[in-house]
């Protein structure tokens, strides 16, 4: 056989090939960037409704217990790096909690429960007017929740108001 005649098999990828497969990984990136970020966001409204619904219980037993003046409620708040509570007590969210966190409201039989989106929070949630989550109580002791974050993040059971 004559070295001529040799045929030498590609190695490696052209340019265009290259070219092609950064463009789809543009492409799906530009798509999945946003989804992702949107996810984020729905799953930290969803865990500021469960954090703050945690404090209902410690909310009914205080009204039980007859403890509803200033200070005499211990909430149970162990802190959050996404909300700030801001009733019936308030903390700042991302930092932890040394003492344990009282009621600065007197308790009523129609008190409300609140959170405001900071510290670690989505971007979209504590934008120029910080989003909220407020679980309100009847006078009945039925608890309802709502929240001002945009409705496409809103978690079930705790619609945009």
């Amino acid at each position: 056989m004559n070295k001529m005649q040799i045929n030498h098999a590609q190695k490696g990828f052209t340019l265009i090939e290259l070219m092609i497969v950064v463009a789809i990984i543009g492409i799906l990136a530009a798509i999945a960037i946003p989804q992702y970020q949107n996810y984020i966001a729905k799953s930290q409204v969803s865990r500021a409704v469960a954090e703050l619904g945690a404090l209902k219980t410690a909310y009914e037993t205080c009204l039980n217990d007859g403890k509803t003046a200033v200070g005499e409620c211990d909430m149970g708040w162990t802190g959050s790096n996404i909300l700030s509570l801001s009733a019936p007590a308030t903390s700042t969210a991302g930092t932890s909690v040394t003492t344990a966190i009282t009621n600065t409201a007197a308790l009523t039989a129609t008190g409300t429960i609140a959170g405001t989106f900071g510290g670690n929070a989505a971007a979209t949630l504590k934008d120029a007017t910080a989003k909220t989550v407020t679980w309100a109580r009847s006078s009945l002791g039925t608890w309802s929740c709502t929240t001002t974050a945009d409705e496409k993040y809103e978690a079930s059971g705790c619609p945009n108001s």
